[in-house]
């Protein structure tokens, strides 16, 4: 499954640099130079723009200035550990730039690292400012580019820390009630350990906007968390116990920003679609429910992954788009007729490690996502995004993984990218009043 796939993730060391030293220019004052350590960056070269609008939730759409939106992304997960360093940083921009030149308007990215090399969290309430004026940099330049952001707060995998280093510092201090993975669910301290990580990130004031975290409307939602699971309870009650109580913390602290938790859609035990929908029996069994989890109150969307040819390797391709084809569809008439709610498919991709692999199927897939977020926009359905997993610039493949794609590299998809993003911006018409829109799309024939 795809969770073994990212085992080899792990941030590698990079150069350290001195700082950046960068003019000011004053309207009636001689130029001056202000030397610039660590990462830190100068307030001017990100000017303050019009006010943004946060992103909304009504029913099952979202809304933005008061117009249904509906969303092409991507996932770089990599964008905070990149800007860190000064000598890697220009690859953040580069991204940003380019998801902006496709037409994408939102990004999924982590805002954390527990433990490990260039941690943002180095122990329990311990953070490297360093780090985190990283994650003030990302925040900031999406914000240039007109690129707003997902960020998810802690991993259920090991990569970048996850619930394994929370376990692991509770088992270190001696407080800890087990050393399996599955106790930052239910141990009171490590609970502690989470709610106080989230209470610094939602306050944070970003050094290069003046801007804290909660109140700024560059960042699209929250997600609480990559992939939960507890198999350690199939049931679903300890990771339900676990999301009703810090969905409604986070809620306490920013009631700006939307929620999602980050789930990959399986259904749970007691659904009816466990056996008809579900790619088999071990996926009711993962502790987690797509509908019992989104359903809870502070939910503000529903959240999907898309990962068919991982949950199938005895099948063909084509068996396994059409079985995106049911899974989507599934999540979305959930979401139309039951929860309610705007559903996000927040990771897909096609694995080029298949054994059958070949290019023009990454572009076949891609297209089925696509198209059905496309058909349930013009019926104003649930249906609100995809999200790609994942792009990355030139010089990254240690960052990359069987997924990863340089989009411009791959001319279908770059093509389809922005088709997709142009027929998108015509629903919401935004071709003639947005000029990038109006730029990328104003020759192109609707699909």
């Amino acid at each position: 499954m795809k969770k073994d796939l990212r085992s080899h993730w792990s941030l590698r060391k990079l150069m350290a640099s001195n700082g950046m030293l960068y003019p000011i220019l004053g309207f009636a004052s001689c130029v001056a130079l202000i030397y610039m350590s660590f990462g830190d960056l100068k307030l001017s070269r990100f000017p303050r723009e019009q006010r943004l609008s946060f992103v909304q939730r009504n029913g099952s759409q979202f809304f933005l200035d008061g117009k249904p939106l509906y969303v092409n992304g991507w996932n770089s997960y990599w964008l905070m550990s990149h800007s860190v360093e000064e000598n890697t940083r220009p690859k953040v921009s580069a991204m940003l730039e380019a998801g902006a030149k496709m037409g994408l308007t939102v990004c999924r990215t982590w805002a954390f690292n527990d433990g490990g090399y260039n941690a943002l969290q180095i122990s329990p309430g311990q953070f490297d400012e360093r780090v985190f004026k990283g994650l003030d940099y990302v925040i900031a330049e999406a914000r240039q580019h007109g690129i707003r952001l997902i960020l998810s707060l802690v991993n259920n995998l090991q990569p970048y820390g996850g619930k394994t280093q929370y376990v692991n510092w509770a088992w270190q201090e001696g407080i800890g009630l087990s050393s399996s993975n599955d106790s930052f669910f239910f141990d009171p301290s490590i609970r502690k350990y989470f709610k106080n990580y989230v209470l610094s990130v939602l306050t944070r004031k970003n050094t290069i906007t003046g801007i804290e975290y909660r109140n700024d409307p560059t960042i699209f939602a929250w997600e609480l968390i990559n992939e939960p699971r507890c198999i350690t309870d199939p049931s679903g009650d300890t990771l339900q116990d676990w999301l009703e109580e810090m969905t409604a913390f986070i809620k306490s602290i920013d009631k700006n920003h939307l929620l999602t938790i980050g789930l990959e859609g399986f259904y749970g035990p007691k659904s009816p679609k466990k056996s008809t929908v579900n790619p088999e029996e071990w996926a009711s069994a993962l502790g987690s429910d797509f509908m019992r989890n989104s359903n809870m109150t502070h939910v503000d969307f529903a959240s999907v992954h898309i990962y068919a040819d991982q949950w199938f390797h005895h099948l063909g391709f084509e068996e396994k788009r059409n079985y995106v084809y049911k899974w989507m569809r599934s999540h979305i008439e959930d979401c139309d007729k039951e929860l309610k709610k705007p559903v996000m498919f927040t990771e897909y991709g096609l694995s080029d490690q298949n054994k059958d692999y070949q290019p023009s199927q990454r572009e076949q897939l891609y297209r089925t996502v696509l198209d059905i977020i496309y058909k349930s926009a013009k019926k104003k359905g649930s249906g609100a995004g995809a999200l790609v997993w994942q792009f990355f610039v030139e010089g990254m493949a240690e960052y990359s993984d069987d997924f990863g794609i340089v989009p411009w590299e791959s001319p279908p998809i770059y093509k389809l990218t922005v088709e997709h993003s142009c027929r998108l911006a015509r629903i919401q018409g935004l071709i003639q009043e947005n000029e990038n829109f109006k730029q990328l799309c104003s020759k192109r024939e609707e699909s």
